[in-house]
């Protein structure tokens, strides 16, 4: 694993390129990588760095919101199957119908889409800023894609909108019980509740804190308690010991994306190697996209 670590590093500085890696991908990827965030921050790292080469490490709808910010620079997503599910469950023509259906209606989309998808969206938002992105839309009906749990949350918590819910959901966030948590929870009866956005309401009202990645790293950061129950994805009990040793996190067993898991440092390599797999999107698509995808970079 050392020798691919040193090629990696060999690699980018000769490519002069920057590796993006989401909370959720494997350990070593997250340590290899210059930036380790949730989708918001990596999205707005991608819009201002100055590397001529993107690798990004997670899913295809990232390294696809990074090429639509960066038509000029190459993207590479070194496993390009990785799909997120979510993200075909609303497709650009589910965005039309639910306009024709809803006439005056905003369309705001999570960024947990794909490009042709965003390209029929007003703006996008992410975990981190779905509230502040809702709340500053002039229309009081919102359409939200895809996921009505984070479209449900949102509105509970900005109820001068009207929320018109697509039904998606990310299966692993979704998969976490409110039963699971109450278990979690008489296991460790002084540990704080952290609880992801995408998962399910009976899940965010057990919650201590709701939030992103992002936003738990921050909650942890100012928290004097030693222990913390986090529903959300497995991958992010890595960066948190590593930024927190001596505290304690427990996950669902449950909370595991096989496809977060797909990029390794081998593919990282390879990528660099070949310069491929890259990202490549319609002229079309790029530049109806880039609008929303701008506009959520700028609203934090």
């Amino acid at each position: 694993m050392e020798n691919l670590r040193e090629r990696i590093h060999s690699l980018k500085k000769k490519r002069n390129a920057i590796i993006l890696a989401h909370n959720y991908t494997l350990p070593e990827v997250q340590d290899v990588a210059d930036l380790v965030g949730d989708s918001l921050g990596l999205s707005i790292e991608a819009s201002k760095t100055d590397a001529d080469v993107v690798v990004f490490c997670g899913v295809t709808f990232m390294a696809e919101t990074a090429k639509i910010l960066n038509p000029s620079k190459t993207v590479l997503s070194p496993e390009p199957d990785a799909y997120c599910a979510m993200a075909g469950m609303c497709g650009p023509e589910d965005i039309k119908e639910m306009r024709r259906m809803n006439p005056g209606a905003a369309v705001v989309g999570y960024v947990n889409s794909t490009a042709a998808s965003k390209a029929e969206m007003d703006i996008c938002c992410t975990s981190s800023n779905v509230l502040d992105v809702v709340s500053s839309m002039e229309e009081k009906d919102i359409i939200f894609v895809p996921d009505h749990n984070l479209g449900g949350y949102a509105g509970s918590e900005v109820p001068s909108k009207n929320m018109i819910l697509w039904k998606g959901f990310c299966p692993t966030h979704h998969a976490i019980s409110s039963e699971m948590i109450d278990d979690l929870r008489k296991e460790h009866p002084d540990a704080l509740i952290m609880v992801h956005p995408e998962c399910r309401a009976s899940v965010i009202d057990m919650a201590d804190m709701i939030g992103s990645t992002e936003m738990m790293v921050k909650a942890v950061s100012e928290s004097d308690r030693k222990e913390f129950i986090v529903a959300t994805e497995v991958g992010m009990k890595h960066r948190l010991e590593k930024e927190f040793p001596g505290r304690s996190f427990y996950f669902p067993d449950v909370a595991l994306c096989g496809v977060m898991k797909m990029t390794t440092l081998n593919s990282i390599v390879r990528c660099l190697e070949t310069m491929s797999p890259e990202v490549s999107l319609p002229d079309n698509i790029s530049e109806r996209a880039y609008s929303p995808v701008k506009r959520m970079t700028e609203i934090k």
